[in-house]
């Protein structure tokens, strides 16, 4: 197994601002374009940080006796500029709801070929492929991996509450003990849903609203981060922190007294896929990857290491009890109504965003 650049971000998922100012020297990140063509035993991937089982890839390579070049990205607005450039710079690629939406407008995915993946057609679970059709109609160009919410993470022996909604934010009570994430998409849901809003809004107004009620909350939090948060919480150096549902569930296995909650105003609920560039030299290739990726035991070996659930039936039904019963990975969501996914809101609302984010981070 080759690795070209290993970075150690276990998982963000944001319109992280900081990429749309990316320099040229973090667009390169990752090393050279292919020089393959579609018959080569080569298979060029970039996904998240630690986002695959430890021993997956090598076993793909020594089942199908492909050479993996294998790449992390930190987020999703790492990866798109680079593949924006050049479309045949990798294979495959798993990037979330959002940005696929904004990749197939771009014209920088190819269609997938489902009858060439029997697992991925098998056991990707009905309920998860409906949901994908919010940003990939039909279908046609992504296959889902993982899953998850954004919620709150609490320590119950510091927290004399049990917390359900995302106000305890602004509870002057737990000064300094509040870690928020360190992205305009992720920090604006929170806003958004708890002002009763759309995750997805465009509206100026409220948008607005919702910085000015960030800005009023900011001098109660101890720090905006994004990873940082399971670290500060697992140390016990904050009390209170909105994080995402593995993430959580990590922090859960290191120390028991965590809660994690999805508060009762509603949240993202996102899907991570993987698709194929238009402009793949190994397209066969990566076919193969993502059924092997959806192979249940696979799929399972994936979840047990990254703690993010999986869409794969198939992995399901290898679980134990005690594991489909986890509310933090596999809540019920028919019980919610207020959950929605990121859409891409396009260059025009994505620069609002960024300047509201701007004030936000300036605000005294």
């Amino acid at each position: 197994m080759k690795y070209r650049n290993i970075m150690t971000i276990r998982k963000l998922t944001s319109l992280a601002l900081t990429g749309v100012l990316l320099t040229g020297s973090a667009l390169t990140l990752g090393g050279c374009s292919q020089k393959s063509d579609d018959n080569a035993n080569v298979l060029y991937v970039y996904n998240w940080g630690e986002y695959i089982g430890e021993d997956v890839v090598e076993k793909f390579e020594e089942e199908t006796g492909i050479t993996v070049i294998y790449d992390e990205f930190e987020t999703n607005e790492v990866m798109f500029p680079k593949i924006d450039a050049d479309p045949s710079e990798y294979d495959v690629i798993c990037p979330s709801d959002y940005m696929i939406a904004k990749m197939i407008e771009n014209d920088l995915l190819r269609p997938l070929d489902w009858d060439k993946m029997p697992n991925a057609t098998a056991y990707t679970g009905k309920t998860y492929l409906e949901q994908a059709e919010s940003f990939d109609p039909g279908n046609v160009y992504s296959v889902p991996y993982t899953w998850g919410t954004v919620g709150i993470l609490y320590n119950t022996e510091e927290v004399d509450e049990e917390i359900d909604s995302w106000s305890v934010l602004w509870d002057e009570k737990y000064y300094d003990e509040i870690l928020m994430q360190d992205s305009v998409r992720d920090i604006f849901a929170v806003a958004l849903k708890y002002l009763g809003y759309s995750l997805n809004t465009t509206d100026l107004a409220e948008l607005e609203e919702a910085r000015d009620l960030l800005i009023r909350q900011k001098p109660l939090v101890q720090a905006y981060v994004v990873d940082e948060v399971r670290d500060k919480m697992i140390a016990g150096e904050a009390k209170i922190g909105v994080i995402y549902s593995g993430e959580a569930e990590y922090t859960r296995e290191e120390n028991e007294a965590m809660a994690y909650v999805i508060p009762k105003e509603g949240t993202n609920v996102w899907i991570d896929a993987w698709v194929i560039t238009r402009d793949t030299h190994h397209y066969e290739n990566a076919l193969k990857w993502i059924d092997f990726m959806c192979r249940p035991d696979i799929a399972l070996e994936n979840f047990e290491y990254i703690y993010y659930s999986t869409p794969n039936i198939g992995a399901m039904e290898l679980m134990d009890e005690e594991e489909l019963e986890n509310e933090t990975l596999f809540p019920d969501l028919d019980n919610y109504d207020n959950l929605e996914a990121f859409d891409y809101l396009g260059e025009e609302a994505e620069a609002m965003y960024f300047e509201l984010w701007k004030e936000l981070k300036s605000a005294d």
